[in-house]
């Protein structure tokens, strides 16, 4: 995901570039532009905005903007070509039944470490 970052306000453009800084590309070279103006022109525009128009509304997280600009880039490309391998696997990351399972294991599995060192500890 090659992205662009082109906002009049300068507090938004160096979020932009902290959130975005290993997706960064110049314009020429990008898939998606994000803009703090709304822009009919250009389709790989993205818009960060506080209107009903905007595709992503400020505030907003690092994961909520990666996550927006992942479906903007999936509309635009429904092939899925130039796409970053995040992009197929950012809907198995929103499944939280997967981490509370994964993390059960481990309880589990740390639980039983502990009794068996505690009963080894205590059989000598």
């Amino acid at each position: 995901m090659k992205i662009a970052a082109q906002c009049n306000s300068p507090l938004l453009q160096k979020s932009l570039e902290l959130f975005l800084d290993k997706h960064l590309c110049s314009y020429n070279k990008c898939d998606i532009v994000v803009r703090d103006k709304p822009c009919l022109d250009d389709e790989r525009c993205f818009y960060i905005g506080s209107d009903e128009k905007a595709d992503l509304k400020k505030p907003f997280s690092k994961a909520q903007l990666i996550l927006a600009l992942e479906k903007h880039l999936a509309v635009l490309n429904p092939q899925g070509k130039n796409v970053d391998a995040i992009i197929r696997v950012s809907d198995t990351q929103m499944d939280f039944g997967i981490l509370e399972k994964r993390i059960e294991s481990l309880t589990q599995e740390y639980q039983a470490n502990i009794i068996r060192v505690v009963k080894a500890f205590y059989e000598k």
